[in-house]
C-alpha cells in the first residue's frame, strides 16, 4: 500500500490539494450562508489549502491513499432549522467534489482541443478521478464521514439516540472496512460508473 512514486505524487498532488480545500470551504461557506460563524471564527471560511489540511492526514493520503483533512467546526444549534441545516452543511462538501469533477472534465476538453502537454491531461484526469473519490467516500454513512452526519439528519429522533451509541464503534468500523478493501469494492464501481459517464461526456464535447 506503501507507494513513493514521485511521477505520480507530482500528477495527484494538485487534485488532492484542491478537493480537499473545497471539499472543506464549502461545509464551512455552507454552515456560513446558514447563520453558522463557527467556521469563520476557526478561519476555516478561507480557499487557503493551509486552513483546512492535516499534515498526518495528507501525508497519509499522498503514501498510503487514506487519508484526511481537518474537520470544519459547525454548530447546528445556530441553523433556524437544526435538522436540514445538518444536512445542507454535511452534503455541501460531496457535492462540491462532484461539481469541481465536472468543471475539471469541461478544462480538460479544453486542453485537449489546444493539444496541450500530456502531462497536464493526466493531471486533470487524476484530478477527476480524486474529486470523484473523496465525493462518494464521504456519502458512505460510518462516522465521522459526512454521510453519518447526513443520515443522523434524516433519521427520526426515536433513533438517533441509538445511532449515537454505535459512533464510538465507528473509527474502528471505518479502519477495518479500509484496511480489508471492503469499502473498495462498493467505493471504486461507483467511481468508474460516474467517470466513464463524465469520459464520454468528454469525448462527446470534442
Amino acid at each position: 500500500m506503501f507507494n513513493i512514486d514521485i511521477p505520480t505524487i507530482l500528477l495527484t498532488l494538485p487534485g488532492i490539494l484542491i478537493a480537499l480545500t473545497v471539499h472543506e470551504f464549502s461545509h464551512a461557506y455552507s454552515a456560513y450562508l446558514l447563520g453558522d460563524t463557527t467556521a469563520k471564527q476557526y478561519g476555516r471560511l478561507t480557499l487557503n489549502p493551509l486552513s483546512h489540511i492535516d499534515i498526518v492526514g495528507f501525508l497519509m493520503l499522498i503514501f498510503f491513499r487514506f487519508g484526511w483533512a481537518k474537520p470544519v467546526p459547525i454548530n447546528p444549534n445556530n441553523f433556524s432549522n437544526r435538522k436540514m441545516g445538518y444536512f445542507l452543511v454535511s452534503i455541501a462538501g460531496p457535492l462540491s467534489n462532484v461539481i469541481l469533477a465536472i468543471i475539471t472534465t469541461l478544462i480538460m476538453a479544453i486542453a485537449i482541443r489546444l493539444q496541450l502537454n500530456v502531462f497536464i491531461y493526466n493531471m486533470l484526469y487524476y484530478a477527476i478521478f480524486i474529486n470523484l473519490v473523496l465525493a462518494v467516500f464521504n456519502l458512505f454513512p460510518i462516522p465521522p464521514l459526512d454521510g453519518s452526519k447526513i443520515l443522523l439528519a434524516v433519521l427520526p429522533h426515536s433513533m438517533e439516540q441509538k445511532y449515537y451509541q454505535l459512533q464510538k464503534y465507528s473509527y474502528i468500523l471505518l479502519l477495518a472496512l479500509v484496511y480489508f478493501r471492503v469499502i473498495n469494492k462498493v467505493l471504486f464501481p461507483i467511481v468508474n460508473f460516474i467517470l466513464n459517464y463524465l469520459m464520454s461526456f468528454l469525448f462527446l464535447i470534442i
